[in-house]
């Protein structure tokens, strides 16, 4: 066997330091065996060739065996590059219903190059000889794919050998941590998503224990609680692996919504295991504001002092201690607030995972706004839905990896100022490409005041009576649409809004507030 899959090999650490000096270059194209010359021998990377050949010897001798490894190998896992050629054209053939033995095979591989110095086709007639049990098959294909693995983080050290020596000057520290880690993170979750069929029975185990789990918990919620009541109702709570999308035009109130639900969710408790009150954990990505600004803002909702006059100072002793009591109280909250501009999904996938192991537990991620996330460096062109539409996917993969909410808001197009009734609906969805697709939850904010108050006729005349009837009627008044829910139902609800404080509540509800809404 002389045809290997070029993989690099790191120097052994007994030899000197010099080695890994400024001008050492560590390579894909590093030769298998001693280092010759009279440098340090070479350490070969972890493979064995003859696992790999016993296990394509017992698919050649009995496809069925394809079954039990098929979930858990690719050609790329083999080390040799004959073997990774051989066993993709095994699962090519049984793929399509066709026998794959050394004799349908001999055709195709008898010019094949990376045959050629190990016989050629005559080389499957050897596998087949030399086969392995099929009832061991899986725990053989295990085996190439742990030593796959072994090799794949010998690359990824290489690789972040070579860059931290500078190899890429536009890679900072920051960028070069993110990579490596996203790769790690890559790697570790390769094939997870391929967990195979369940039994039912399993699965309605799985379902029972969190109906019960909501039953005994307070307000019966499975999810993360939003602080809002009718909200929790509808939702259940925000889903572990649920995108909620919540948008709205400017001056909604969707930032305010976003930073109040993250604030409550935060507050609250959830049990442990072992029975102990635990707070929820919040990442929040602030692409909009700063994080002092967004403090501020959670600040003045919880001292009941508005934002801007802390802001300008214009607060006296007694203001000034109520703020100080409520920081007191919030410093005490799991909420982190991540403020960096244009955020790939990428570096958002590395941080979220980096604060679950230093917090043991992640209950939601928020994400302001989805329009101002950087798609990855492979999707980036001029079509801007299409860019989107890869963010959104990114972020339903998170929700679902992680098994965590994660709320996305969105901006609307201006579609709705064209219409009479400005309730905003799905095809507003500025960009929207998959965005509606994407989501389990699309929420609207609309609040009618906005729209009102720019329409005040002149003073003293019958219908700025009307008007300000009207006014009267929706002031303070906020409507949470629930225009998409993929496993319940859709409505609205209706919500007390004071923009002193950028606080949404509660409110008691009245008939009239669904009065012609479907």
């Amino acid at each position: 066997m002389n045809e290997t899959a070029s993989i690099t090999a790191l120097p052994d650490p007994a030899f000197p330091d010099e080695e890994f000096g400024p001008d050492a270059e560590f390579g894909h194209d590093a030769e298998f065996g001693g280092g010759g010359g009279g440098g340090p021998p070479v350490r070969e990377p972890p493979a064995d060739v003859a696992v790999e050949m016993a296990l394509l010897g017992a698919l050649l001798v009995n496809n069925s065996s394809y079954d039990r490894v098929a979930d858990i190998l690719d050609p790329h896992c083999f080390a040799d590059l004959a073997h990774q050629r051989i066993y993709e054209a095994i699962q090519r053939l049984i793929e399509a219903g066709r026998q794959a033995t050394a004799t349908t095979l001999r055709r195709q591989f008898e010019n094949e190059e990376s045959l050629k110095d190990l016989g050629g086709a005559r080389y499957l007639a050897e596998l087949a000889a030399g086969a392995a049990n099929v009832v061991d098959a899986a725990d053989y294909a295990r085996m190439i794919n742990d030593l796959y693995l072994r090799r794949q983080l010998i690359d990824i050290g290489t690789d972040t050998v070579n860059d931290a020596y500078g190899a890429d000057p536009d890679l900072d520290a920051d960028a070069l941590i993110e990579s490596s880690e996203q790769r790690l993170f890559d790697l570790a979750v390769s094939g997870i998503g391929d967990s195979g069929f369940q039994s039912f029975a399993s699965t309605l185990a799985s379902a029972i224990e969190m109906a019960e789990s909501a039953f005994k918990r307070e307000g019966q919620l499975t999810g993360t609680p939003t602080g809002f009541k009718r909200l929790n109702e509808l939702l259940g709570g925000l889903q572990p692996s649920d995108l909620i999308i919540l948008a709205g035009r400017p001056a909604m109130g969707k930032t305010a919504l976003a930073t109040n639900i993250a604030f409550n969710a935060a507050k609250s408790v959830v049990l442990d295991e072992g029975e102990t009150e635990k707070k929820h954990v919040v990442a929040f990505y602030s692409l909009e504001m700063s994080s002092e600004q967004l403090a501020l803002r959670i600040l003045a909702e919880q001292s009941g002092v508005p934002s801007d006059r802390v802001r300008r100072g214009q607060i006296d002793q007694h203001d000034f201690d109520k703020v100080f009591e409520a920081a007191e109280d919030l410093s005490r909250l799991s909420l982190f607030i991540d403020d960096t501009p244009a955020i790939t999904v990428s570096a958002l996938r590395t941080r979220a995972r980096r604060l679950l192991r230093t917090e043991k537990r992640l209950d939601l991620i928020v994400v302001d706004y989805l329009q101002l996330m950087q798609p990855p460096r492979s999707a980036r062109s001029d079509n801007r839905v299409q860019e989107i539409s890869e963010i959104t996917r990114g972020l339903k993969a998170i929700a679902k990896e992680m098994n965590v909410p994660v709320i996305a808001l969105s901006q609307l197009s201006r579609a709705v100022e064209q219409r009479e009734d400005k309730r905003p609906q799905l095809a507003d969805l500025r960009e929207s490409g998959s965005i509606e697709q994407d989501a389990d939850v699309v929420m609207f904010v609309y609040r009618d005041e906005y729209y009102l108050d720019r329409k005040e006729p002149a003073e003293n005349t019958e219908e700025h009576a009307q008007w300000q009837a009207e006014m009267d009627r929706v002031h303070g008044l906020a409507e949470v649409i629930i225009a998409k829910q993929r496993h319940g139902p859709t409505d609205k609800v209706m919500l007390a809004f004071e923009g002193a404080r950028t606080r949404f509540s509660d409110r008691e509800e009245h008939a009239s507030d669904y009065a012609g809404y479907e």
